[in-house]
């Protein structure tokens, strides 16, 4: 290990974001570190040779020896983590080395829906009515008191995973069933007893980005056909008058203040039908979905950079530039289907990168693989990112997963039935 100062980092989430975390302390000149239990998680890791520490990061105990270790071999200027799972540890070793960092417990708060949810009403934000259920039974009652449809939530969770629409008593006790069947997340650590059973609310949805206690910029989001909520794209800037933009923002600030943040960025998610606006979810981190990279190309506001700073102890600057639009799209398959040999793979993004405006085209995923439509994050494909001057961004970006849609090869049946 280097005599040079060293930047924590717990975990990662496990597209974007936390590469950047990494190369922007070094660019500062910062060594960062990922502390993991399993470095083959992140692919990153080997192509930046990132130094790794391997640790049970299910336990904040491990963590904290783990840096109190490291704290002896070379200088530690923070820790922080870019993945909602390991947030409330990161901040708990870094109140424990003296370092910057959110308020553990108000992220453990905020991290619990039913308990953030009691927390940001009984401070007049407007939010769904939702009941905490312990069981199918209970769902299933509290759903039918509530009224069909209800959407039903694990407790924890990132990235819309357990999150359902149910039409009825008996999609209700369905999903019920396997929410409270699952005793492990995706990491797998232990996920707490309980379902949320919620008031759809309708309207369309946006996310505001706050920084401390700074609403940053309001984003158009897309969601895909229901009984799920799969992020399909984001827009920026939204298309807002300046009235509702301020009105969103505010109360984005309102539920981030209510909770007990305001360090460093919170994603707040709300939807807003006619005049009515209700905060659907707090998140204690930066927004996923690639937002953080269209505030950088849109507006010159690098939230990432930002964050790294923050928790460095240095002051982030979000002033931003001459305003752009920039817009993702996501690419999911309408139906079961399989990935285009390597020749056609290469084709279909080239097509998506000459849609005027587009600057970037991935594919996530194999020429040959088998796909399904997605339930979360876990089943887009890839993604298209567009940027104009002048034009609506999401137009480019719409053509551009268009483009990129033909690497998407489904049987004939499957295709006369999608058209």
């Amino acid at each position: 290990m280097t005599s040079t100062a060293l930047l924590l980092l717990v975990e990662s989430n496990t597209t974007g974001t936390g590469r950047q975390f990494a190369r922007y302390a070094r660019d500062l000149g910062i060594e960062p570190v990922l502390v993991t239990a399993d470095p083959a998680r992140y692919p990153y890791v080997t192509e930046d040779l990132l130094q790794t520490v391997v640790t049970d990061t299910s336990s904040e105990a491990a963590v904290l020896a783990t840096a109190r270790e490291l704290a002896g071999q070379a200088p530690i200027a923070g820790v922080t983590s870019s993945s909602e799972y390991y947030v409330a540890t990161a901040a708990t070793t870094a109140h424990h080395l003296g370092l910057p960092g959110p308020d553990a417990d108000a992220v453990r708060a905020c991290r619990d829906k039913s308990r953030q949810r009691r927390l940001l009403a009984a401070a007049g934000v407007p939010v769904p009515h939702s009941v905490l259920a312990r069981d199918v039974e209970g769902a299933v009652l509290t759903a039918a008191d509530l009224g069909h449809p209800v959407v039903l939530k694990p407790l924890q969770g990132s990235g819309s995973l357990g999150v359902r629409l149910c039409a009825d008593a008996a999609e209700t006790a369905d999903h019920a069933g396997e929410l409270t069947s699952a005793v492990v997340n995706e990491r797998g650590t232990p996920v707490p007893p309980g379902i949320l059973v919620e008031q759809y609310v309708r309207g369309t949805e946006y996310s505001v980005e706050v920084f401390g206690d700074t609403a940053v910029v309001v984003v158009r989001k897309y969601l895909g056909p229901l009984p799920d909520f799969v992020e399909l794209g984001h827009d920026l800037p939204a298309a807002l008058t300046s009235v509702d933009e301020t009105r969103l923002k505010d109360c984005a600030v309102q539920a981030v203040r209510a909770l007990g943040l305001g360090w460093g960025a919170a994603h707040v998610e709300l939807r807003m039908d006619g005049d009515q606006i209700r905060v659907i979810e707090v998140n204690p981190r930066l927004a996923g979905g690639m937002i953080p990279e269209l505030a950088n190309r849109a507006l010159g506001i690098d939230l990432v950079g930002a964050q790294v700073l923050a928790a460095l102890g240095r002051r982030p600057t979000l002033t931003a530039g001459p305003a752009r639009g920039a817009a993702i799209r996501f690419l999911t398959a309408e139906a079961p289907g399989v990935l285009a040999d390597g020749i056609a793979t290469t084709a279909a993004l080239s097509a998506a990168r000459r849609v005027p405006g587009v600057v970037d085209a991935v594919l996530y995923r194999e020429p040959g693989e088998q796909v399904v439509p997605a339930k979360d994050f876990r089943g887009r494909l890839g993604h298209v990112i567009a940027v104009t001057d002048h034009t609506p961004a999401g137009l480019a970006a719409d053509e551009g997963r268009q483009a990129l849609a033909s690497v998407i090869d489904m049987p004939t049946t499957e295709k006369e039935a999608v058209l």
